[in-house]
């Protein structure tokens, strides 16, 4: 017998920052699974690539919508973009994101507004935008991606943390107003994984000190965060919510 707990076949997925990093990771995760997807990002060139690719590996339908996330008014448009093109959106993960690292007294409020709006604000409106639909077919998954900065933090992480630890906040309320409606809502935490942005943000010596402190010794690979979100997508996945799955390497576990 087929086993079925992983199965999305039928299901249709909105990913945000889908067109590299950890975000193309569970897309093609869900794909893989024979989820529908829409693959939302700023940069209409990666997204078209990455939406090709999946498509041509998993002949499931990806339909990519360039969106600037940073706007408030493009987060509803793609909203309605997503399900105007694939007739439903079931499972929601609010990937994308962006660190401004800056010790507290120089936090200047421009990068706070903007790390606010992309981290926090628009994993809200996407949301709101779309639990009427989920709620109507009494079946949905929100997935936010939080951080270990969500949990713990390092200096000039004000504004990151600060984000990341309202996510968990937001996903634990939200899931007390969605239960009842057969919708899910829950956060990843990752760890260190070896993608754009804290490779773009930390040395080479500050990337080796972050890997010795894990209890695997090394970076996370944007794959090894799939299986977490297929599980919180999936029927695998259906008594999970309002929890944050912590997928770190072991970092948190070592006091020093």
């Amino acid at each position: 017998m087929k086993n079925t707990l992983f199965d999305l076949s039928g299901r249709c997925a909105l990913v945000t920052g889908g067109s590299k990093g950890l975000g193309r990771a569970i897309a093609t995760a869900f794909a893989s699974a024979g989820a529908d997807l829409a693959l939302a990002s700023r940069h209409e060139g990666e997204l078209a690539s990455a939406a090709d690719a999946i498509r041509r590996q998993h002949g499931v339908r990806v339909e990519p919508i360039a969106a600037d996330l940073y706007r408030r008014e493009e987060v509803q448009r793609l909203a309605d973009a997503a399900v105007h093109r694939l007739g439903k959106i079931d499972i929601l993960v609010n990937n994308a994101g962006t660190n401004v690292p800056q010790p507290i007294e120089q936090v200047r409020d421009e990068d706070w507004d903007r790390v606010l709006q992309l981290n926090l604000t628009s994993c809200m409106a996407l949301t709101r935008a779309l639990v009427p639909g989920m709620r109507e077919r009494r079946w949905g998954r929100i997935i936010h991606i939080s951080s270990i900065m969500g949990l713990s933090s390092k200096e000039g992480r004000n504004s990151y943390s600060a984000t990341k630890s309202a996510l968990i906040g937001m996903a634990r309320a939200s899931s007390l107003d969605l239960g009842p409606f057969g919708i899910t809502v829950n956060c990843l935490a990752p760890g260190i994984f070896a993608t754009e942005l804290p490779m773009s943000i930390l040395t080479p010596e500050e990337q080796a000190q972050a890997a010795a402190r894990t209890a695997l010794g090394r970076w996370g690979q944007p794959d090894e965060l799939a299986g977490p979100a297929l599980l919180l997508a999936s029927e695998a996945g259906s008594y999970i919510t309002g929890s944050v799955l912590l997928v770190d390497g072991g970092l948190l576990c070592r006091a020093l």
